[in-house]
């Protein structure tokens, strides 16, 4: 199924975002003296992200419940809002995924 323009741009647009928001914590130029540099746990930053996953998924439900009642909600509208819910399902899942991976990878390992 091929996604549209807008989905990409809007997918694209939330892994900027999470970029930047990891890179800003990992950033120690900007600190005061005295200061420690202290990034934002993993746990924060996926936890953001599934928060900006289920707003995309409210806006769909909303997109779809009007279009279905008939209140002025387009047909475009409503297809672009569930394929940005499903992409950043998508992506989540992904991420996810490799956490879990990467997490029995550790396991694994013999010392």
């Amino acid at each position: 199924m091929p996604f549209s323009m807008e989905s990409i741009t809007a997918a694209s647009t939330a892994i900027s975002n999470l970029a930047s928001t990891a890179g800003a914590a990992v950033q120690t130029g900007s600190l005061a003296p005295g200061q420690s540099a202290t990034p934002a746990p993993f746990s924060d930053l996926f936890t953001d992200a599934v928060h900006q996953v289920n707003q995309l998924e409210d806006q769909a439900r909303t997109a779809v419940d009007g279009l279905m009642t008939g209140s002025g909600v387009d047909v475009h509208q409503a297809m672009i809002a569930t394929q940005k819910a499903s992409m950043a399902f998508e992506m989540a899942l992904a991420v996810r995924n490799k956490a879990v991976q990467a997490y029995q990878s550790v396991m694994g390992m013999q010392f």
